[in-house]
């Protein structure tokens, strides 16, 4: 029937009553153009593009309590929320606090699922995410993981993997990440995880702290987070000995040293931090913990060149480490080593001398001059310079 009624023109018909003040009015109207328009691309752009976003809004927020106008309301949206036109119109409107309001006042699995369905196609879009951030989304997204921690029931499961995909989509991989720090979005994220660092869920953690981690990658970000307490944050949270989490945490605090001097200073000369390292850089059962604790020692003397961050490292044995990383499978690991041997040589030649020759590293280092890769080379060929007197070429 869905053909006579397109070719009738019945859905621009319909579209007037959506502005109608009788809620049969509007549900039955709503249903129509929905079961019509339902899996038609074309049918649901021309919907966008003679106003049925802003009707659909209105509706939401005029009739929040109507369970069944939300319902017609919500499914609506999850028909159009895909396309690139409806999103555009959409960050035009109140939606974000519409649907943030939902979220909040769900209290069965089928409206949840909805909602979140709804979230996921609009956290596509850059501008939505800043407004669902500023909603408030990421407060009522803990809200609902904390409720459901530790419930088996295969229902609750899914809406916490729902809403830790939503984490994900909103904030990784855009642009908005500046502006995310600034709402506080981190402590968020951080307190979502000192509650879930011992036996909340995997896929939490994981939202939790990939997010983290590339928030941390703007320079602007790192020094605010520096300057909240993030490091020392993280740090504690290093007493998980879960190792997918001391991976990602690891990760988070590299990326938060990368280019700033003082956060690598205070790293470096954190003794107990100092030695976790090097105890995770022996973990060879756990090869991405490993790696990321060297590439952490590594990063520490790189960004910071200072005597006394050479001399931590030195005590707590981590120069060792940083040799073995010079034969790293991967050119990136070995680049970042090198570079962190020829920092400390030119710092403190004298009392690095007994232990660059009980590693034998001039002979490891000699072996590098050969390598395929062309950086790799000339790190290696500035070290080995330093370490024989001479000046770099």
């Amino acid at each position: 029937m869905k053909k006579p009624c397109i070719e009738a023109d019945l859905v621009l018909t319909l579209i007037p009553l959506l502005e109608s003040t009788d809620q049969e009015m509007l549900l039955h109207a709503g249903r129509a153009i929905g079961c019509i328009c339902y899996d038609n691309r074309d049918l649901q752009e021309e919907l966008v593009k003679v106003g049925v976003i802003t009707s659909l809004v209105r509706i939401l927020t005029d009739y929040a309590e109507s369970e069944p106008l939300v319902h017609v309301d919500l499914l609506a949206l999850c028909n159009l929320a895909d396309l690139d036109t409806a999103k555009e119109a959409l960050s035009k409107t109140k939606i974000a606090e519409q649907l943030v309001k939902q979220l909040r006042r769900a209290e069965n699995h089928e409206r949840l699922e909805i909602v979140f369905e709804v979230l996921q196609a609009l956290a596509q879009n850059d501008a939505l995410k800043v407004q669902l951030v500023e909603a408030g989304v990421q407060e009522v997204l803990s809200e609902i993981l904390l409720r459901l921690q530790g419930s088996s029931q295969a229902e609750d499961t899914c809406i916490v993997k729902a809403a830790s995909d939503l984490i994900v989509s909103l904030l990784l991989g855009d642009g908005n990440c500046v502006r995310m720090v600034q709402l506080g979005v981190i402590h968020q994220l951080l307190d979502l995880l000192e509650k879930h660092v011992e036996s909340g869920d995997i896929s939490v953690q994981h939202a939790a702290l990939s997010a983290l981690r590339n928030l941390a990658i703007p320079v602007v970000n790192k020094i605010q987070m520096l300057e909240e307490g993030v490091a020392e944050r993280i740090q504690a949270l290093l007493r998980s000995e879960m190792p997918p989490m001391q991976f990602k945490l690891l990760g988070t605090l590299r990326m938060l040293a990368d280019g700033q001097a003082d956060a690598a200073e205070i790293l470096g000369q954190d003794p107990m931090l100092l030695n976790r390292l090097v105890q995770w850089c022996n973990a060879n059962d756990h090869t991405g913990v490993c790696g990321e604790a060297n590439r952490l020692l590594a990063s520490i003397l790189r960004h910071n060149r200072s005597q006394e961050v050479v001399k931590a490292i030195q005590e707590a044995q981590g120069v060792k480490h940083l040799v073995s990383m010079t034969t790293s499978k991967h050119a990136a690991m070995q680049n970042e080593a090198l570079n962190a041997l020829a920092i400390a040589s030119t710092i403190d030649l004298g009392d690095l001398r007994q232990e660059i020759e009980e590693d034998k590293i001039k002979e490891t280092l000699e072996q590098l001059c050969s390598h395929s890769n062309a950086n790799v080379v000339k790190e290696a060929v500035t070290t080995l310079q330093i370490l024989r007197g001479e000046t770099p070429q």
